[in-house]
């Protein structure tokens, strides 16, 4: 008898509908290296998956050795219910140094640039909103775009999770390059403001 029932709430556990996953929206950033963005954002919470890749260009298929005209991107889905739009992109103002147009720390040129895009006309509104908060807060001219996103081409396997695949190279690479020392002297208190262990 015990038996008989166990199987029969098996069988209809496994005839129950499974929970929906929850609906997840995506934004496009550019922070310099996209190493270092993905591992930031990974640690924000509402934050479901990050994808390094390049963006903004016209070129199909880049590669990590041919992507002129792209930058290098971090494709962040997050789940609405745990944070917004609005919160990401006031996370990523914090995250790097908004005020340089040549490139992002020890990394140079357009590839290195930043940008925020955006979908909606609201998404638009909160970028422009953030965009100009930062320079309120600095006091000097913020130069990172706000464009609308474009296509998004991934990048190679071996650049995703980078820091997490090659610990000791990532670490010397973003302390070599400076980055958190740059944002620490841009920001200063509020440096990495919505990243979890910073």
């Amino acid at each position: 008898m015990i038996r008989a029932l166990v199987a029969l709430a098996l069988a209809s556990a496994a005839l129950a509908p499974l929970p929906a996953m929850a609906e997840t929206r995506s934004l496009i950033i550019a922070g310099g290296c996209f190493w270092c963005v993905e591992k930031d954002f990974d640690h924000v919470p509402g934050v479901v998956s990050t994808t390094s890749g390049y963006s903004g260009g016209t070129m199909e298929n880049p590669t990590y050795r041919n992507h002129e005209g792209h930058r290098e991107v971090v494709l962040v889905e997050y789940d609405p219910a745990k944070t917004d739009y609005a919160t990401l992109v006031n996370v990523f103002f914090h995250s790097i140094d908004p005020t340089d147009a040549g490139g992002q720390f020890c990394d140079r040129g357009h590839s290195y640039t930043t940008a925020v895009t955006y979908t909606t006309d609201e998404e638009k509104a909160a970028a422009e909103k953030a965009k100009a908060d930062a320079e309120s807060a600095l006091n000097q001219p913020v130069v990172t775009a706000i464009e609308k996103a474009g296509p998004f081409w991934k990048a190679e396997d071996y650049h995703q999770d980078y820091y997490r695949k090659n610990p000791i190279r990532y670490a010397y690479y973003r302390t070599g390059c400076g980055r958190d020392a740059r944002v620490e002297q841009v920001w200063g208190m509020a440096a990495h403001q919505g990243i979890e262990g910073m």
